[in-house]
């Protein structure tokens, strides 16, 4: 199983900063245009513990995917926790942390994941899939600063 830590501060309220993440509707900002992110049911404005969220993805090569992750845990302002119940990991597990600090937010991600599939997995891993996840969170973190300043 593969982790990956990621920290990004954010010159915004803790309050501000909740009231965006905790809005699956803006996924799709943050997501890499290439992968073509799409949710593909209503959703509601803000999580809750147990909201399933269905989408296409199409992370290598413009093939798409199903992937559908669960708000598993949900305390307001401090985290939260999604996994994946269908899609391409074997395993996926992502805490998303924030804490007040002078001058704004500190976001913490706490990504567990694993491909599976043995040592086509871990080849796979080496390949691109370790670089794509990293991929995700570079451009999540240039898009965040774009959109919160310093």
């Amino acid at each position: 199983m593969k982790r990956l830590k990621v920290e990004q501060f954010l010159p915004i309220s803790l309050e501000k900063a909740w009231d965006f993440f905790s809005s699956p509707k803006n996924l799709n900002e943050i997501t890499p245009p290439e992968m073509t992110f799409k949710i593909l049911y209503d959703i509601p404005e803000k999580m809750y513990e147990g909201l399933m969220i269905s989408y296409k993805v199409s992370p290598m090569l413009n093939i798409p995917l199903d992937w559908v992750t669960e708000i598993t845990h949900i305390k307001e302002n401090e985290f939260f926790v999604d996994e994946q119940r269908l899609g391409p990991y074997n395993i996926w597990h992502h805490e998303h942390h924030f804490k007040a600090v002078d001058g704004g937010v500190l976001m913490t991600d706490i990504l567990h994941y694993d491909i599976g599939k043995w040592i086509f997995g871990w080849i796979a891993g080496k390949l691109f899939v370790d670089a794509k996840v990293q991929g995700i969170f570079t451009y999540r973190k240039i898009i965040l600063e774009k959109m919160f300043p310093v």
